[in-house]
């Protein structure tokens, strides 16, 4: 059985009843975890990017890193929630994690602040952009609850884009 089937596999205990069609949970559950899977790689990338930031400019990104990566971690449970409201399974493990992910890690030793930022903002604008994906799978099957979830999220991601931007433009004059 594919990591996909056993996600979404429903049973007794665990198969919550929704009046989505089943090709509906399939669909939106399994976006969804992968969602779930791309929020913990970039939550661990934006805690790591904090832990080792340095440089004339640390405290400044290393409060902006910190504050993003709390953000990051708080949509996790909602995600997770989201796909057990919808009668389907969610994540078990870091291996499940690792599988489902779509986001690159970084195990460099050192990472300049610029880089670290610049990363981060692609890695934010590419998580939104997968977001406008999932919403869009939710319209096609009218689940407008995770759809409203996703407006927020999309919303913050954009937010951490800009500022990770703003923080690596170099001024002129």
């Amino acid at each position: 059985m594919h990591l996909e089937e056993l996600l979404i596999l429903r049973n007794e205990e665990l198969g919550t009843p929704t009046d989505l069609p089943a090709d509906a949970v399939r669909d939106i559950s399994g976006a969804l975890n992968a969602l779930l899977a791309d929020m913990f790689a970039l939550y661990v990338k934006t805690k790591n990017f904090h832990w080792h930031v340095s440089g004339p400019h640390f405290r400044d990104y290393h409060l902006l890193l910190d504050e993003q990566a709390d953000q990051i971690f708080a949509t996790t449970d909602p995600i997770a929630e989201r796909v057990r409201k919808i009668g389907a399974t969610t994540l078990r493990s870091v291996g499940q994690i690792a599988a489902r992910k779509r986001l690159l890690d970084n195990d460099s030793e050192f990472v300049t602040p610029r880089d670290m930022l610049a990363e981060l903002r692609e890695d934010n604008k590419q998580l939104a952009g997968e977001m406008r994906r999932t919403h869009a799978l939710c319209d096609e099957h009218d689940d407008v609850a995770t759809a409203s979830l996703l407006e927020v999220w999309i919303d913050e991601a954009e937010r951490r884009t800009w500022f990770l931007f703003e923080a690596t433009r170099t001024t002129q004059g």
